[in-house]
């Protein structure tokens, strides 16, 4: 079922829970900053060369970040639900980049404005800890998923991505995870044979 409410500060706390421990009436005053945001599948979120306005969490269904490479969209991201979404360049320096995000599925997104953020962060201390595990979110997922690029097999990130994500073929074009693999299709079509044996 499409979630269409405001979540609770609980569903919040949920979402931090592994990199920041707060009261729950911290999450209440950030979730009541928040915004619901619903899109069609292949809906774009942010196009190239926009601006970023929001930070999102996924709460229902996918999305991918993309650029342009002259010729096609390459792959930067795949993001599921409890995931921060963002062009966090763009968002940080409220400036155009060459990034674009696009609903993957149906999605739902919960989303605080730039202004809104930043009168939590100007609040008090807490606020300031709030954008600091955001940060951190952020860098430490990205940080890894450029490690994994560079130091790991195709297969390696395939066996990882699928780990992850078990019902990601389900969910995802084989197209596009090809792209954030740095495969092509038919590579990872064969790869996918070889690892099952079918």
């Amino acid at each position: 079922m499409k979630i269409s409410f405001m979540p609770t500060p609980q569903q919040i706390q949920e979402v931090f829970s592994a990199y920041y421990q707060a009261d729950s009436n911290i999450w209440e005053r950030f979730s009541e900053k928040l915004t619901v945001r619903t899109f069609q599948k292949n809906d774009i979120i942010k196009d190239y060369d926009g601006v970023e306005k929001y930070l999102n969490i996924v709460a229902e269904g996918s999305v991918g970040l993309f650029v342009w490479n002259g010729k096609k969209d390459i792959c930067i991201n795949l993001l599921y639900e409890k995931s921060f979404m963002s062009d966090y360049f763009s968002f940080l320096r409220q400036q155009p980049s060459g990034i674009k995000t696009q609903a993957l599925e149906e999605c739902t997104l919960w989303s605080i404005s730039y202004p809104d953020l930043n009168e939590l962060y100007a609040r008090n201390e807490t606020g300031l800890r709030i954008g600091k595990a955001i940060s951190e979110i952020l860098f430490l997922k990205k940080q890894q998923e450029q490690i994994n690029l560079l130091t790991l097999s195709p297969k390696e990130r395939y066996l990882n991505l699928i780990s992850q994500r078990p019902e990601i073929f389900q969910r995802t074009p084989l197209k596009i995870i090809a792209s954030y693999l740095g495969l092509t299709a038919e590579s990872l079509s064969r790869l996918r044979k070889r690892v099952t044996g079918n």
